[in-house]
């Protein structure tokens, strides 16, 4: 069965403002896969994985060290202190000892109405590359992914590729077009205001 596919085009600004959907100057993406980006370098793409499960995928470059960027993304006590829609995040006590357990608590607004929604994550690293995340416990059916770090170099820079996977199923009572919506909108957000912590603390 043919699936169709839209290309999407967001200018970051302090109110996200969304393009009229078109075909990338690049050429045509995979079939079920709606692909954004934004003036700030990010990519984000979605595929439809179900009636209800999504796949996102999000990428940034970064003019920083692998190591610097793995010691931002786990200072996990402190992600809610620089990651919009954060309101909390704190490491618990883990049964596994290969593993770090992290309760995370995410707000976001829709129609006026506060929205809050909670996960627990068993995440499982890989340094300098990799990490791997879990939901043990939450508000969706199902929320699991990875961070991805490899060295890379722009115009003789030495940076870091940074990519995000998430792959959801928010519960019935939630729906999906809305979650995946806000899903896309805040990692645009998060990635942004994760290049600039990273110029904040590291950048001479």
């Amino acid at each position: 069965m043919d699936q169709s596919y839209s290309k999407e085009h967001e200018t970051l600004m302090p109110e996200l403002e969304a393009r009229e959907p078109g075909l990338a100057e690049s050429g045509v993406t995979e079939p079920g896969v709606e692909a954004l980006s934004s003036s700030e370098g990010i990519e984000i793409a979605t595929e439809t994985l179900g009636q209800r499960s999504r796949r996102i995928t999000a990428e940034i470059w970064l003019p920083h060290s692998l190591e610097q960027i793995w010691q931002l993304l786990t200072d996990y006590d402190h992600l809610a202190d620089f990651i919009p829609n954060l309101d909390q995040s704190r490491i618990l006590a883990s049964p596994d000892a290969h593993t770090t357990r992290i309760e995370q608590i995410g707000a976001e607004c829709f129609l006026a109405i506060r929205f809050c929604a909670r996960v627990v994550l068993d995440m499982a690293e890989s340094f300098p590359h990799r990490i791997d995340f879990q939901m043990v416990e939450g508000d969706f059916r199902s929320f699991s992914g990875s961070w991805n770090l490899q060295p890379q170099a722009q115009a003789g820079q030495a940076g870091t590729h940074l990519h995000y996977v998430v792959q959801i199923e928010p519960t019935r009572l939630m729906p999906i077009g809305l979650i995946e919506r806000h899903l896309r909108k805040n990692l645009i957000l998060n990635l942004a205001a994760i290049r600039q912590q990273a110029d904040r603390v590291y950048s001479v």
